[in-house]
């Protein structure tokens, strides 16, 4: 099993930044893959970004790409999310995922997840 705890969520204003964290615990072999998504009320959830912790590989969905910045820090079993130029649409429950294997940004791939952090982006 892994488990996954969000930090950093917020609120701030159209133009502003924030970093969301991602810790993972317990069996970390089963989270070389991670990924962060999103989901606004009445919406679907949305893949906005996901790593491979093996080779660093990323992929990004077209409403962040140049914003929005995925990284981790394998020493803490930590993953990342940058988020700058935030804009009111950015305003979902973030949560970040992991699996054994390649998922991209689709939420169907992961096993694990974490609870949740709110980013609210005012205009």
């Amino acid at each position: 099993q892994v488990q996954l705890v969000e930090s950093g969520g917020g609120s701030v204003q159209a133009g502003g930044s924030l970093r969301l964290s991602c810790v993972a615990s317990g069996d970390t072999r089963r989270s070389d893959f991670m990924a962060w998504f999103r989901q606004a009320p009445g919406k679907e959830r949305e893949g906005v970004t996901a790593i491979s912790i093996l080779d660093r590989s990323t992929a990004y969905a077209d409403s962040v790409r140049g914003r929005f910045t995925i990284s981790q820090d394998a020493a803490k079993n930590t993953m990342y999310l940058q988020m700058n130029s935030l804009q009111p649409e950015d305003t979902a429950m973030y949560y970040c995922a992991a699996s054994a294997i390649w998922g991209g940004r689709n939420p169907s791939s992961y096993a694990y997840w974490g609870q949740g952090t709110q980013v609210t982006v005012s205009s």
